[in-house]
């Protein structure tokens, strides 16, 4: 069997509890089909970048799993035709993590985050700080082309 993460968005007009009854309803399918819900993570009720069946917000839910790719099929038919889904998408991955998503681990307030590996806490400045120093040397190399004016 694979590894897979399944992420949809819910309609913004129904309660988290009937999120989480969706999501229990999905997780059913993939037993039923012989797979295996590792576990799965709500990440709340967001903004969309762009409207979505005339909707502005939506549930966002992640599932991670492992199920054979009949049990996928299955799963994305059920998501298809429930009217509640705005969208999903499922992708195959080589493993599953064990740690939550990113989205979890952002939720908290920004003072709180912690800055990843290869990223500084502080912005670095000098990239846009340099100032025109009235330097001529670039416009004589350029007059020395040998282009007739």
């Amino acid at each position: 069997m694979s590894y897979y993460e399944s992420v949809f968005i819910a309609r913004p007009d129904i309660t988290a509890a009937q999120v989480e009854s969706l999501t229990e309803s999905l997780k059913q399918i993939i037993v039923e089909n012989g797979g295996a819900p590792a576990n799965d993570e709500y990440w709340g009720l967001k903004s969309l970048a762009y409207k979505i069946k005339k909707n502005r917000k939506g549930h966002y839910t992640m599932i991670k799993l492992e199920a054979p790719p009949a049990a996928i099929k299955e799963l994305e038919r059920n998501m298809r035709l429930n009217e509640d889904i705005l969208r999903f998408l499922t992708i195959k991955v080589d493993s599953l993590e064990e740690e939550p998503s990113v989205m979890i681990r952002n939720k908290g307030p920004r003072e709180d985050r912690v800055p990843q590996d290869n990223q500084s806490a502080e912005p670095d400045n000098n990239a846009y700080s340099k100032e025109y120093t009235g330097d001529t040397s670039s416009e004589e190399n350029f007059s020395n082309t040998g282009v007739d004016e």
